[in-house]
């Protein structure tokens, strides 16, 4: 399928009610889903990266990719003739209050993309000017915060995490005035935009704004609209939409938080701002900010420079939060369910539901072949405790932990220490008592799984699919995009290509599975982040 022949069968603009004014200044937008806006040209745009996997799925070849006109429409220069470029209307709690009407301040959909084997595709360009929900802002992105977006994306895929996808990073050729830290030094970065791409870019705050307003039509619309469109299997056969229609979709929302916030915590993922308005409704991760990799295992630890005080957003609050989040949904679509018990129960059930999945997922992190409630339950707990009490590297931990033999000697601390030195940050602070502690903990680990019946390679290939040995370090990161704002984006094309195979060994990269170095422990960007990073 060529560029020009790509089909676009726009559903959402089609079904759902658009903005009756079409000049695009910013303004309070009633009773719409989203507005029409065209992205804003760029000057001399470059295209420096895409994933070949993405441009497969949405049936492009690679002369398509390689020619001027893509560029173009990824830059927003060039608008194919069955395009219509929208951005969506959305509100969102953030950081826990009510901010109101939201939207796409910088993104703007191109259109829907039929597919020939991967049904409808969304594509959306992140930094392509203003829209008439861009507040303040210029609509515009930086490179530095694009390459984590682009990079992040493809790296989440490769982990097996639900996640929006990106197609391409170009630079615009212009620069954006930025102060990526808040401390009154902005200064010109290089403006970029990353396209990127999901059947659904709905979220949390699409329904929780009509809501706010009461505008009870434009909410049962859009519910209708998710159900037929993403949930296809909740569809009512005689098209007559119930209660338990709506029950059953805002169960399966639940249920598909709950997995995705399992798989963050699986791979030391920290989002770092999960406000309702970054809720996808479909259950992917979108809008990569200021998001980082646990290096030691901290359940406290946000790599959200706003959040640094209360830490509402940390690694291990981010359960709670989805929870709180899933209430704030069940909140919105109350008028049109009209029943509060069965709301109730399933926002109850999610902790619940949690817990469970947690537990299953350490056990596969263990190489355990079932989780067994409580008695493992304990295990885990206090494996955490001691990965909190000294500084380990959680990606490093749970690799090493693979090369446990089921016979480990542990008579002495030598022969475990050997196993585990390389994840710890000063191997010199490990106390005699923390050692004992550790010591007791391996002697139960060796017990359990030597019940389970797994030989070591057994147990080890087990682990090793699901603990991966490359992500997508804080300090990699910084170091990638230092490099291409030099114009060397060779770090960028390295880095996808090693992210693309996470959980194999891959010995010539070995150095990009290393602990995070000292220089990088302050650093900004790789300890911490702003929400434009």
């Amino acid at each position: 399928m060529s560029l020009e022949s790509l089909q676009f069968d726009n559903r959402l603009t089609e079904q759902l009610p658009a903005d009756k004014i079409d000049e695009n200044y910013c303004r309070s937008v009633e009773h719409a889903a989203f507005s029409y806006v065209d992205p804003t040209p760029t000057q001399s745009p470059v295209m420096i990266a895409y994933s070949t996997e993405v441009a497969a799925l949405l049936d492009l070849e690679e002369t398509d990719i390689n020619s001027s006109l893509f560029t173009d429409m990824m830059t927003g220069n060039q608008i194919l003739s069955q395009m219509t470029p929208y951005s969506l209307c959305y509100g969102g709690h953030q950081f826990g209050q009510w901010a109101g009407q939201l939207g796409d301040g910088r993104a703007i959909n191109l259109g829907e993309i039929s597919t020939h084997h991967h049904d409808r595709q969304a594509l959306q360009l992140k930094g392509a000017g203003k829209t008439p929900y861009s507040r303040h802002a210029d609509g515009l992105a930086v490179l530095r915060s694009s390459v984590r977006e682009f990079l992040c994306s493809e790296s989440m895929f490769h982990l097996g995490i639900p996640t929006t996808r990106a197609l391409s990073l170009c630079l615009t050729g212009e620069t954006v005035l930025r102060d990526k830290i808040y401390d009154g030094n902005a200064k010109h970065e290089l403006g970029a935009i990353t396209c990127r791409v999901s059947p659904s870019f709905l979220r949390f705050g699409s329904f929780q704004l009509p809501a706010s307003r009461n505008d009870d039509i434009l909410l049962k619309q859009l519910i209708e609209f998710s159900i037929n469109n993403d949930f296809e299997h909740l569809k009512p056969q005689n098209g007559v939409f119930t209660e338990s229609t709506y029950l059953a979709w805002f169960e399966e929302i639940s249920e598909r938080t709950c997995d995705l916030i399992v798989h963050w915590m699986r791979v030391g993922f920290v989002h770092g701002v999960m406000n309702t308005d970054n809720m996808s409704i479909i259950g992917e991760t979108i809008d990569y900010g200021p998001y980082g990799w646990i290096d030691d295992f901290d359940l406290d630890w946000t790599p959200n420079t706003s959040d640094r005080d209360e830490g509402r957003y940390a690694f291990g609050r981010q359960a709670h939060i989805s929870q709180w989040n899933i209430m704030q949904l069940a909140n919105a679509i109350y008028p049109i369910i009209k029943q509060a018990a069965p709301l109730q129960t399933i926002i109850n059930d999610y902790l619940i539901n949690y817990q469970q999945k947690w537990g299953e997922m350490m056990a596969q992190k263990l190489g355990l072949i079932k989780f067994q409630g409580n008695t493992d339950l304990s295990l885990f707990q206090s494996l955490e405790s001691l990965l909190s009490e000294v500084e380990t590297d959680m990606t490093l931990f749970y690799r090493a932990l693979a090369n446990v033999s089921n016979t480990l000697n542990l008579d002495t601390h030598s022969e475990w220490l050997a196993i585990f030195t390389d994840c710890y940050y000063e191997i010199e602070s490990l106390s005699v008592e923390y050692k004992e502690k550790f010591r007791q903990w391996l002697t139960l680990y060796i017990d359990r799984i030597n019940k389970e019946g797994l030989t070591h390679q057994q147990r080890a290939e087990s682990m090793n699919q699901v603990n991966p040995k490359y992500v997508l370090r804080n300090y990699i990161a910084v170091q990638a995009i230092e490099a291409a704002e030099q114009g060397d984006y060779s770090e960028i094309i390295k880095l996808q290509n090693i992210l693309k195979s996470p959980y194999q060994e891959q010995p010539e990269y070995e150095a990009y599975a290393k602990k995070r170095p000292d220089w990088a422990r302050h650093k900004f960007g790789c300890s911490m982040l702003s929400c434009s990073s």
